[in-house]
Parts: structure tokens; sequence; C-alpha cells
């Protein structure tokens, strides 16, 4: 049988890396969740906080948007690639139990979709992960290939849609008018039609028509093609086990960290300038500076937050965002929860009011409450309540979730890594 990974099977840096995206995905969300996104300039230029909102926001577009999702995917690809290993130690196929996975993350990305929020990505990642496996035995240099293959693909799109005006998501278009009509929903009261209404069912009459907005973004945002891509480079990674290996990678480690900023940051400037303006060049040239900048910032941030690691390992720093790493699936619907907690009229209903500079403090203020009880839970448990579901669901089988208590940096140790399958 292929068991779920154990405690001292994990690594430290994956599980931080882990959490530090989780961070940044809160980060990425919650002007979203808060209904900041939606306003319209007049209103949010009327806002106390506009100036620096506007600082903000393009430190946003710099800094965040897209590198954070990009590092969480490449995690799943080596989580992926985790899995065959344990597989091959064992003798066993391990797809069953990879499909298995991927099919109780799709019920789980549903489920969120439509109950707490529209804005997903489980759903993607497990759709794209079904098509993983397909690539298992290519050697690297075609996995690689592959990879860059799948996320040139988007520029190519987005040119032709910019040349011939291809609406590819028409579909999803006409489904979210047809459900947003039903709801009295429109583009007038769309930015404060859930801070106006205090009832959860309202809240899913929302997420019925949120969802087929969500299917037009993943279609007109090629996200399919991005993801398996980062799925690709996150399984080679894994394949080679750079991260059970850093300190003999760190000249390796230096140049993606160099190469990574001196490629992502300037290309990163005219992403958020595009985006900031309207994309002014066309959607074709917005789409390349976002395909070229966000892969080299994100791996740069890797590569960096690796140096670091290996130089301060004894740091609790590394241990605190292990803790939210480890229940990632359980802190990421829980984000979602606090955002309708705090922003929705079902809550405290700050959202459609409240400014950028404000909305993001609050994201971080949510993170660090997941560092806080991550790190309580995980004293006393072996799993996140979400993963411990999950874990059963995927191998079929009665896990204990509580244990003696111990120190909880105990808990992420490096250790010799055999039996892997997370």
């Amino acid at each position: 049988m292929i068991q779920p990974t154990t405690t001292r099977q994990r690594y430290l840096i994956l599980d931080a890396l882990r959490g530090m995206a989780l961070l940044g995905i809160c980060l990425a969300n919650y002007p979203e969740f808060s209904l900041y996104t939606f306003l319209d300039s007049s209103v949010t230029a009327a806002m106390p906080t506009a100036p620096v909102d506007t600082v903000v926001k393009y430190l946003q577009y710099i800094f965040i948007d897209g590198k954070f999702y990009t590092l969480f995917s490449i995690l799943f690809g080596i989580g992926f690639s985790l899995i065959l290993t344990n597989a091959r130690e064992k003798g066993t196929n391990g797809l069953r139990i990879f499909y298995r996975r991927m099919a109780v993350l799709l019920l789980i990305g549903l489920l969120h979709l439509v109950f707490l929020w529209a804005g997903d990505i489980l759903i993607l990642y497990a759709f794209v992960g079904f098509f993983l496996p397909l690539f298992r035995k290519l050697s690297d240099k075609r996995l690689l290939l592959c990879a860059f293959i799948l996320w040139i693909i988007p520029v190519s799109i987005d040119t032709a849609v910019m040349l011939t005006g291809w609406d590819p998501a028409a579909p999803a278009v006409r489904a979210t008018h047809y459900f947003h009509t039903l709801a009295g929903i429109n583009e007038e009261n769309f930015p404060v039609w859930l801070v106006q209404h205090d009832n959860y069912i309202d809240v899913v009459r929302f997420n019925l028509g949120g969802s087929f907005i969500r299917m037009q973004e993943f279609i007109e945002g090629n996200r399919a093609f991005k993801v398996l891509a980062l799925f690709l480079l996150g399984f080679y990674i894994g394949r080679k086990q750079l991260y059970a290996h850093l300190d003999t990678h760190q000249p390796i480690l230096r140049k993606v960290a160099t190469y990574g900023f001196l490629i992502g940051l300037p290309i990163s400037l005219l992403y958020a300038w595009s985006a900031m303006n309207a994309r002014p060049l066309g959607l074709g040239i917005h789409s390349l500076f976002y395909t070229v900048s966000i892969v080299p910032l994100c791996l740069a941030y890797t590569a960096a937050i690796c140096l670091v690691y290996l130089k301060n390992k004894e740091k609790r720093i590394f241990v605190l965002f292990a803790a939210p790493g480890r229940m990632a699936l359980t802190n990421y619907i829980l984000q979602s929860v606090f955002g309708m907690i705090l922003f929705y009229g079902i809550g405290f209903g700050l959202g459609a009011k409240t400014g950028l500079i404000y909305v993001e403090l609050i994201a971080t203020a949510v993170f660090g409450f997941q560092i806080l009880y991550s790190y309580l839970w995980l004293r006393f448990n072996r799993f996140g309540p979400l993963e411990w579901g999950w874990r059963m669901l995927t191998y079929g089988k009665w896990l204990k979730l509580t244990r003696n208590p111990i120190p909880a940096e105990t808990t992420t140790e490096q250790t010799i890594h055999k039996k892997t399958s997370q």
C-alpha cells in the first residue's frame, strides 16, 4: 500500500515555499474579495487612500500578480513527482492514487467555487492535473521543451484574438449573463451586490454566475496552458530532487536568482505599466510582458529564498512559514471564509469601500493569523483538517489525525526522503 507522507519525510524548504506562496495568493486575491478590483475608477479615485492605493497597485502588478500562483503550481508538479517516487519504491503504479487525488481535488474545488468564492483555482489545478501523467515518461530535455511550448502558446492565442476579434469565451459570457439576470445582478450593482445582501443564499446565487466569470477568466487568460507548463517545470525539479540537494546546487541557485531578477523585474515594470494603462500596445504585447516576466521573477524569488535558507536553517521564520504550508489546502479555503466574513454583507461588510492599502494590510493580518493557528494545530495533529480528509479519500483508508503534542519545529525537519507521496 502506498502511504501518505509522514511527518519526518517532509522537506522544510518545500513547506516554507508553499507557505510563502499562500501569503502571495492572499495578497493577490483579497483585492477581488474586497470588491475593490470591480469598483469604477471614479469611486476608487474618491477614496482617501487613492494616492497610496495607486502606488500599491503598481507594486502589486510588479511583485505579486501571477508570481505566487506560479510558485504554487510549480510546487504542485513537485508533489506529483513525489507520488511517482513513492510508487516506484513500493513497486506499485501510483497513477491510480494520483487520479483519485485529482478527482477529490476537483470536488473540493467545485464546492469552494459555488459555496464560498467564485475565484477558485482548484478546479483548474484538478482538470489540468489529469493530463500531467501523459508527460511522465518524457526525457528531461523533452519535458522542459514541452513546458516552454505550452508557456508561449498563450501569447500566440492572444495575438490571434487581438488581430481577428475572436472571442473564445463567448459561451461563458452568455452563461454569466443568464444567471446574473436571474439574480438581478447588472453592471451597475455588480461591485456592491455582495455587500448589499446579507443572506448566504444570495452569496450562492452570486457565485453561480460568478463561476462562469471564472471560466471566462480561465479561457481568456489561457490558464490551462500556463498551469500545465508550470506543472511540468515542477515535475522536472522534483524528478531531479533539486530541493533535496540545495547545498550542492548553490551556484545554480545564484545564477537563477541573478538572471531571474535581471530579466523579470524590468519586464514586470513594463507589464505593470501596460496593466495600469489599459494595455496601450495591445493584448498580444501585454500577454508577452506577462509571460516573460512572471516565471523568471518567480524562480528568482524561489532561488533567493533557498539561498537564504541554506545560511539560516536554524531560523524560526522558516518553521513559521512551513506551518501554513503544510496545511495549504485548509488555509487556501479558509482565506475565502475569512474574506466572506470580512468583506461581504453576511459579515462585517467592509467590501466596496476599503482602500487597497487597507485591503492588503488585512490580507497580511489574515495570513499572520493562519501562521499562528497552523503552528498550534500541527503541534497536536499530523495533518490539516482538509488535508486529512483529502488523504483519506485518496488512499481509501482511515488515517489517525491526532498525536502526542511535540514542538512544532520538529514536525518539518528535513530527513532522509524514503517514502514520499504528497
